[in-house]
C-alpha cells in the first residue's frame, strides 16, 4: 500500500504547487484585481488537500527508504527539509498574507513583495519536488539516462 500512497501522494503535492504558482502568475499577468483576489482567497483553502498529500508524501517516503540514506535515496531525504521549511517558513505565511491583502484590496509594495517572494519559493519547490519525482522513476526503473 506505501508504494501506491507514495508516488500518488507526491504527483498530488507537486500538482497542486505548481497549480498555485501558475494560477498565481498568469492572474497577475493577464487578469484583473478581482481574479487576482479569487485565487488568492482560494490557495489557502487548497491547503486541504496539499498539506495531507506532503505528510502522505514523507512519512510513506520514510517508511520505503527502510533507513537507507545513500544514492538516490539519500538525495530525495536531502531535499525534503528544504522543500518542508521553505512551505512552512515562506510559502504559507505568505499565502495566508497575501489572502489577507487581497481580501482587503490592498495591492501595494509589500503584496508585490511578498507576491515575487513566494513565486521564487513555490518555483523552488516545485523544481526540488521535481527532481525527487525524476529520482524516484529512477529508483522503480522506470527512468534510465541516456545511453553514452
Amino acid at each position: 500500500m506505501i508504494k501506491i500512497i507514495h508516488p500518488v501522494a507526491g504527483v498530488v503535492a507537486l500538482l497542486t504547487i505548481a497549480t498555485f504558482w501558475l494560477s498565481t502568475a498568469l492572474s497577475e499577468l493577464f487578469a484583473s484585481e478581482a481574479i487576482v483576489t479569487t485565487v488568492k482567497m482560494a490557495i489557502p483553502w487548497g491547503f486541504l488537500l496539499l498539506v495531507p498529500a506532503l505528510a502522505a508524501t514523507g512519512g510513506s517516503g520514510f517508511a520505503l527508504a527502510k533507513g537507507r540514506r545513500a544514492g538516490l535515496v539519500g538525495a530525495k531525504i536531502k531535499r525534503m527539509p528544504f522543500i518542508a521549511g521553505n512551505g512552512l517558513l515562506i510559502l504559507i505565511p505568505s499565502a495566508l498574507f497575501l489572502a489577507s491583502k487581497a481580501n482587503s484590496a490592498e495591492f501595494d509594495a509589500i503584496f508585490y513583495a511578498v507576491q515575487t517572494l513566494e513565486l521564487g519559493a513555490g518555483a523552488a519547490n516545485v523544481t526540488l519536488l521535481g527532481l525527487n519525482l525524476r529520482d524516484g522513476l529512477k529508483i522503480k526503473g522506470r527512468l534510465r539516462r541516456a545511453s553514452a
